[in-house]
């Protein structure tokens, strides 16, 4: 079962060099390799992913839009900040 282990982790690590390094399509199919590599060695953990996956979906979505309104917060916050102070005419030297 080694080898399986290397297959996966080196496959899934091949697919983050490749995507990262703009050849997308390899490094999808590279890490596509090592994600049906991992599921014919644990098909129950894939099974039970794959029930709670709804469970998972809801939970990012709240994740996703807890993100969305820190950062329109931050953005009215710094839009009201410094930015808007008028600065004098004339040169500041």
């Amino acid at each position: 079962m080694n080898w399986k282990n290397a297959l996966i982790y080196g496959s899934f690590a091949a697919g983050a060099f490749l995507f990262v390094t703009g050849r997308r399509p390899a490094g999808l199919v590279v890490a596509g390799i090592g994600a049906a590599t991992l599921a014919t060695q644990y098909p129950d953990k894939l099974e039970e992913l794959w029930r709670r996956m709804p469970e998972y979906v809801d939970r990012s979505g709240k994740l996703i839009d807890t993100a969305a309104t820190l950062l329109e917060r931050l953005g009215q916050n710094r839009s009201e900040g410094y930015r808007n102070v008028p600065v004098a005419s004339g040169s500041r030297y």
